[in-house]
This record gives C-alpha cells, structure tokens and sequence, in this order.
C-alpha cells in the first residue's frame, strides 16, 4: 500500500499545542501523537524539529512535518527554507508541508518541492487558494492541503467555518486532497470527505486545550 493509500479516506492529528503553553514539550507532543494513532488517525502533523524527533520513534504511522517561523522580511511561516526541509527530512519525515502561498518568500516555491523530493519525501502544499494548489501541482506536490484558507488575503476571512467550497474545487484538480483548518467536528470531517477531500486534518479541536476548552467556556457565558 502506498502513503497516500493509507491516508485516503482517514482522518490526519496535527499535534500542535499552543506555542509556549503548558504542553508545548516534546514529550507531551510524543504522548499527543500516540494518543492519536490509538484512536485511529492514519498520520500525525507535527511542527517543529524536536517534536518530530521526538515523535518519529513512537509512531509506525506516516509523519506530516513542518517547522514554523517568524522572520521579518517575509510572512511565510511554514518550513520556509530548503534548510528546514534537509533537516526535517533527516528526522524521519514521511511527508514535508510547505507554504505554497504566491507571497514574498525567501526561498522559492519550486525549490522547497524540490528539495522535499531529492530527499525521496512527499511534498504537501498548505495552499489558499485554487492558483496555488495548481502550481503546487505542477512543482510536484503529491498532497494539495486548503491548510491557508481564511488565513491570509486582503483581508484575511473572519470565519469559524472550514472552506468546503475550496475542497470541492480542489477535488476537481486529480490530486489528493487534504481538507484543513477549522474542522472542530466530526460533522465537519464528514463534510470534507462529501465534498471531496480524500483525508481531513484535525487540530485545535485535538490537541490545542486552551483553545478548545475556551470554546466551551464562550459557550456557557452566553445568555
């Protein structure tokens, strides 16, 4: 069976916590990822060099990796340079997720995919938009993800609701398709899977507590 094989049709755990938070270790990261693969998921998201050393020995399913950075010559946070793809790739990678925005970057797009496959590793672009996946395709991304929607733009879309209609125009692309962002429940997930998508990422409603329980919390002050 191939690694796209078997994500089809499954359900992805980003393992994220909240930066700097109180579970924002690698061995509470590691705990999250096996916690995941138990109750199912057919591959973990998981950012960050140590996580994804921390993680790799633990799980026998596919890793999605990435790193996050802030730097100031460009908004492009996710694995920004072909550096962070070779040292990704040496932690055990099955997958590497790149930002595949058409914004100011440091290193081009071509060159991170690239990279990713000169390192025998599949490529996922975190897209925004229908033209980015395209050229994500065309670069060789073997995952086109709707990770960016609502995110980025002039001005960036104030919703809480994941962009299905993204995910049926990416299903329309011959690509495999990663539904993310904003899937906060299994109706959400099912709703992925209708429109197209073949897997769906879940994260903040996972593996963010102070963000989840916060949902609750607003719930209940409400009159």
């Amino acid at each position: 069976m191939s690694l796209l094989d078997s994500l089809n049709g499954g359900v992805v755990v980003s393992c994220q916590p909240v930066s700097n938070g109180p579970m924002d270790q690698p061995s509470i990261v590691g705990a999250m990822a096996c916690a995941a693969v138990a109750g199912g998921a057919v591959a973990v998201r998981v950012e960050g060099i140590e996580n994804v050393r921390a993680v790799r020995p633990l799980v026998d399913v596919p890793l999605i990796a990435i790193t996050k950075r802030d730097l100031r010559v460009s908004d492009v946070r996710i694995t920004p340079s072909v550096e962070d793809v070779n040292v990704l790739a040496a932690c055990g990678a099955d997958v590497i997720a790149y930002d595949a925005t058409d914004r100011l970057r440091t290193d081009r797009r071509e060159d991170i995919v690239r990279a990713i496959l000169d390192n025998d590793i599949l490529a996922m672009a975190d897209s925004a938009s229908v033209e980015d996946a395209k050229q994500a395709i065309q670069d060789g991304a073997a995952i086109i993800g709707t990770t960016l929607s609502g995110y980025i733009g002039t001005p960036a879309q104030s919703t809480d609701a994941p962009d299905l209609e993204l995910v049926r125009e990416f299903a329309k692309l011959n690509a495999f398709v990663m539904a993310e962002g904003r899937y906060r429940t299994p109706e959400l997930v099912a709703a992925a899977i209708n429109c197209g998508a073949n897997a769906v990422t879940v994260g903040s409603a996972l593996t963010r507590l102070e963000v989840a329980t916060h949902w609750f919390v607003e719930a209940a002050s409400r009159k």
